[in-house]
């Protein structure tokens, strides 16, 4: 006699969980009820999975696009992403942004801005130097320890 778990699939929690990842800039998120879990994992990853007990096979994973940049080589001083967010390189869309790289920085000019959880929070020259590298983009998701900038 073999017994079958049944997972009622709630679509609109899912929905839930994917719009909070998305406003919230984690990278990953996990609700959990009895033995039921729900787990969504930010665009990167591009994974949802669904587990219904601890006894139940693990659900097959979904093919990712691997990204094909190799790390970048830092020399000078990394600036680190003090929180998971979205980058914004100017304080408004179309304004100039806040640095291009070669620009000269003094300690506590403002770098770059990450939104995180709708506050906007301004990321700080660590010390005064040249922009050597900024290693991310626009609109960007970031994650926490991220090296953002590179300062020499």
């Amino acid at each position: 006699m073999s017994t079958t778990n049944k997972f009622d699939l709630d679509i609109t929690a899912i929905r839930k969980l994917a719009k909070l990842l998305q406003e919230t800039g984690l990278s990953e998120i996990e609700y959990a009820e009895g033995d039921r879990k729900i787990r969504c994992v930010g665009p990167h990853a591009q994974t949802v999975q669904l587990a219904a007990a601890p006894t139940a096979l693990p659900p097959a994973p979904i093919a990712t696009t691997p990204t094909a940049e190799a790390p970048k080589e830092i020399t000078g001083t990394p600036v680190p992403s003090p929180m998971v967010g979205t980058v914004y390189m100017a304080s408004s869309p179309g304004a100039a942004p806040f640095i291009k790289q070669g620009d000269k920085v003094k300690q506590g000019d403002t770098l770059l801005i990450i939104e995180a959880m709708k506050v906007m929070n301004p990321i700080k020259a660590p010390k005064a130097g040249t922009v050597a590298q900024i290693l991310v983009e626009d609109a960007q998701p970031v994650e926490f320890g991220e090296t953002l900038v590179v300062i020499e």
